[in-house]
């Protein structure tokens, strides 16, 4: 099963929001593709690569448009951990906080 943490949901949201303010359209696109890429992760969760600031087997990313989607595979579910911009520079501290911050 794959569950989207209450930081990677606000994420979208925001993402969706302020694509919004130009296309509702691409908008809505773009967020629909976003949770799209997600759900095969059950199938293939090694699907996309190790996230290079973190160096962690069970923390991984897939790309799609200017996106980053963070996933961390966890014994009993998928999770969505973060939805961030390529161009953001990453810090393993951020990823830790957004790992730490997680919900069970």
């Amino acid at each position: 099963m794959v569950k989207w943490s209450g930081h990677a949901l606000s994420q979208l949201r925001h993402i969706h929001n302020y694509i919004a303010l130009d296309s509702p359209l691409y908008a809505k696109r773009v967020s629909d593709a976003l949770v799209r890429t997600t759900l095969n992760l059950d199938e293939l969760p090694r699907i996309g690569r190790i996230v290079p600031e973190l160096n962690d087997e069970t923390v991984r990313e897939l790309p799609l448009y200017s996106y980053r989607l963070l996933y961390e595979i966890k014994p009993e579910h998928i999770e969505v951990l973060a939805v961030i911009h390529k161009r953001k520079d990453l810090h393993p501290e951020e990823i830790t906080k957004t790992l730490d911050s997680t919900p069970p």
